[in-house]
């Protein structure tokens, strides 16, 4: 039987077979003027927590949209625990970058805000918005936690030393990426990508310090970060990430 894509909505509340959930009045317009679902259709719904359920539209008003759980369709199981750690970059960028990290398996992205950093502010909002929404398509369980940006010395610092942190080094001098990461025992625990302008010295030499950093090179071409970050997690999945599960149905 071929596979059929079912829609699917991330909620925030608690779910249970029988119960019924009232969705926000953007997925309300989402459901039944976009998708022009109607009463009694059918779709799936997680929170995160409880695992995904099927449900059936109970109430569709102008505005107002409940569904009814029938039943649990798939348990709640682990999704890794990779972090990206990316300095931040323009809007298009940014956002392009936390949809496809969401698709790509991260767990935590944490903005890193080094001495060449340009863009200073974000909007955590809209950032979260655009990774429930990978989250739904990519058939996730979870939405990625996003942290609220800390500098370079500070995340380091509280970096636990039993946990692996991938660094991109854009200087030509570390080993390519699948050559490093064949040293790399278990799971990588998290990719660090840098500003475009690249780190400073004095970070790059406080990186290359650390114990629990390995240094690894991303080819012979100038990468944009968000590029960058993107291949990294990509390879870094396929070589000791979660790419070897496969996907549940």
């Amino acid at each position: 039987m071929a596979y059929r894509r079912m829609t699917r909505i991330f909620v925030e509340s608690d779910l249970a077979p029988g119960a019924s959930v009232q969705v926000t009045a953007g997925q309300a317009h989402y459901l039944l003027s976009v998708m022009r679902m109607k009463r009694g259709d059918a779709l799936a719904i997680f929170n995160g927590r409880d695992g995904e359920f099927d449900a059936r539209i109970a109430e569709a008003g102008l505005r107002v949209c409940t569904l009814e759980l029938v039943a649990r369709r798939r348990p709640q199981r682990g999704e890794g625990d990779l972090w990206l750690c990316f300095a931040p970059v323009k809007r298009a960028r940014i956002d392009f970058l936390v949809e496809k990290a969401t698709e790509l398996g991260v767990s935590e992205l944490r903005p890193v805000v080094t001495a060449r950093t340009v863009v200073s502010r974000l909007n955590l909002g809209r950032l979260r918005a655009n990774m429930i929404e990978a989250a739904e398509q990519s058939e996730r369980l979870t939405v990625p936690v996003l942290r609220a940006p800390m500098k370079l010395a500070a995340l380091l610092d509280d970096w636990g030393s039993g946990r692996r942190l991938v660094f991109c080094d854009e200087t030509g001098q570390s080993p390519p990426i699948a050559e490093a990461l064949k040293d790399v025992a278990g799971a990588a625990g998290g990719v660090l990508i840098g500003p475009e302008g690249g780190f400073a010295d004095s970070e790059l030499d406080l990186l290359r310090r650390l114990p629990f950093v390995c240094a690894v090179g991303l080819g012979p071409r100038v990468l944009r970060a968000d590029t960058a970050a993107l291949a990294a997690l990509a390879v870094v999945q396929a070589m000791i990430g979660d790419w070897s599960a496969a996907r549940s149905r």
